[in-house]
């Protein structure tokens, strides 16, 4: 027998509160349109494009909370996020229908119900990103919302040996965003890879537990110089232990930097 909703001393019922389910989402997104992740008053989000699209299907106000930030212009292929609802419709039905109003540039890949207390930022152990380079004389017409065109050869073998001095905890101020409020800047690399995709593009994998702003793009275009041979790979060291934005390399464009994967 169905239980009643508790009577009130006028007579009528009280409508017994919704309990509230936790759904984990895997998101990727084209970053190009967008000001960021993070909703803001001055341009359209991806975090602001979920939220509407959610409230659309369950009728609810809701906040999606994501594993971190993306810059404007960044995007994301494994992008992780969560949200509270008290929405009854079958996860199946949510996950559907989600999809079929969201814009072509951003797609919920995959949603499950989770525990209350999984959180999808506080709980990361560590973030992938990694960054496309074009490296060819001649620019190119398809794909170039998606990687750094440098016209100019780079040395792999110095970058590589470059990149080996990043790996580890340190204060990385030399990579952060100017003006940047964060006042702890230390940081650990787990891990840097570069590799070559085909003839003319290159790949380079950075893994960290957390990030500054600008810290990958700032560190690729550091790395640029050295596979350009305008800095030794042993400056990278110098770098560092400057802690000081001015000597380090140019902010790489945003167009060719991908969150690969959030790892739990």
């Amino acid at each position: 027998m169905k239980a009643k909703n508790p009577v009130m001393k006028d007579g009528t019922e009280k409508s017994c509160p919704k309990s509230t389910r936790n759904f984990k989402m895997i998101v990727e997104y084209d970053g190009t349109a967008y000001c960021g992740w993070q909703r803001q008053e001055n341009g359209l989000s991806i975090q602001q494009v979920l939220e509407d699209a959610i409230g659309l299907i369950t009728g609810e106000k809701v906040a999606v909370i994501g594993s971190g930030r993306t810059d404007a212009g960044v995007h994301a292929l494994n992008q992780v996020a969560h949200f509270k609802s008290g929405s009854l419709l079958p996860l199946n039905n949510l996950y559907r229908g989600l999809n079929s109003v969201l814009p072509p540039d951003i797609v919920v890949k995959k949603m499950e119900e989770v525990s209350g207390e999984f959180h999808a930022q506080h709980d990361v152990v560590s973030k992938v990103y990694f960054y496309k380079i074009c490296n060819q004389p001649l620019r190119t017409a398809l794909g170039r919302n998606y990687f750094w065109h440098i016209r100019f050869p780079l040395n792999l073998t110095k970058m590589r040996k470059a990149a080996k001095y990043l790996i580890g905890t340190h204060d990385f101020s030399c990579f952060c965003a100017t003006g940047t409020q964060v006042k702890d800047r230390v940081r650990t690399i787990m891990d840097i890879k570069i590799k070559t995709c085909d003839d003319s593009l290159i790949e380079i994998t950075v893994e960290s537990r957390g990030f500054l702003k600008y810290m990958v793009r700032n560190i690729i275009g550091t790395l640029v110089d050295v596979g350009r041979g305008k800095r030794k790979p042993e400056e990278m060291k110098l770098i560092i232990e400057s802690r000081n934005r001015k000597i380090a390399g140019v902010t790489a464009p945003a167009c060719g930097l991908f969150l690969k994967e959030v790892k739990y």
